[in-house]
């Protein structure tokens, strides 16, 4: 064995250094990228642009979306072909709840900003879902109780369905009962209704922490700053870009 000559040392600490310049560059493009983008879903566009047609409650995404004029459309139905969902499956949602499921389906099929909570889906409908999504106080706590009086008969709404007559009923032996008997708190809606879409946080709306439902687009999109922070702090990020720019070093050494 022969100690490696300060030539050599020299060539392998440059090789790494640029190495490392080149995993910092795509880590920042990466980081990029998560910040303006649509998730590779049912109804989504490949990519945010201007919607000027968005209908109703989705039209605080007009001036960069992910979702048509048509998707916003049906956003508002009671029974969609986006999904066949029902909200009325114990009876008539009032107007005051569904607002916030219409809202919240706004939010994931029109916002670009959900990218740093983008995860891999194992279902046939969708590649990508969102995944703790840090929802603001004020719009999970409004939801709940505006919703606290409705009824439902399922504590998640993405699975366990009776699917046979092509929209979802209730499982046989299931109960309709109020969502505050269903749901505690307002934490157990927003997180367990949806899979944790969404997660409950104590940060407030205006903060630049929290991904605000509920909005006045006058003021400009606060979802764009919070996904950026999210972005550059590495919360929440998908795990398999940082994967690969762990072992792109070693992986591009090999190659020299």
């Amino acid at each position: 064995w022969k100690p490696a000559t300060l030539e050599a040392r020299l060539e392998m600490a440059a090789r790494w250094a640029v190495l490392g310049l080149l995993a910092a560059c795509m880590t920042s493009a990466a980081k990029k990228s998560v910040l303006n983008m649509c998730m590779d879903a049912k109804h989504h566009k490949t990519e945010p642009g201007p919607e000027g047609a968005l209908h109703d409650q989705c039209v605080l995404w007009k001036d960069n979306a992910c979702c048509t004029a048509n998707t916003s459309m049906e956003a508002h139905q009671d029974q969609s072909y986006l999904y066949n969902f029902n909200w009325n499956h114990c009876g008539v949602m009032p107007d005051k709840c569904k607002q916030h499921f219409i809202q919240d389906t706004c939010l994931y099929e029109c916002s670009p900003n959900l990218g740093p909570w983008i995860d891999q889906a194992d279902t046939s409908w969708r590649r990508e879902r969102i995944l703790n999504v840090p929802l603001c106080k004020e719009d999970c706590e409004l939801w709940w109780e505006d919703c606290k009086d409705a009824i439902t008969c399922k504590e998640n709404w993405h699975k366990g369905w009776n699917w046979t007559s092509g929209t979802n009923r209730c499982p046989r032996g299931s109960i309709c009962q109020p969502f505050k008997y269903v749901f505690p708190r307002p934490a157990d809606l927003c997180e367990k209704i949806w899979s944790n879409s969404y997660k409950y946080t104590t940060e407030h709306r205006g903060g630049g922490r929290c991904i605000q439902m509920w909005f006045d687009p006058a003021n400009g999109n606060p979802n764009v700053a919070v996904a950026k922070y999210y972005a550059q702090n590495g919360r929440d990020a998908s795990p398999a870009p940082r994967a690969v720019l762990l072992l792109l070093p070693a992986a591009l050494l090999s190659l020299l």
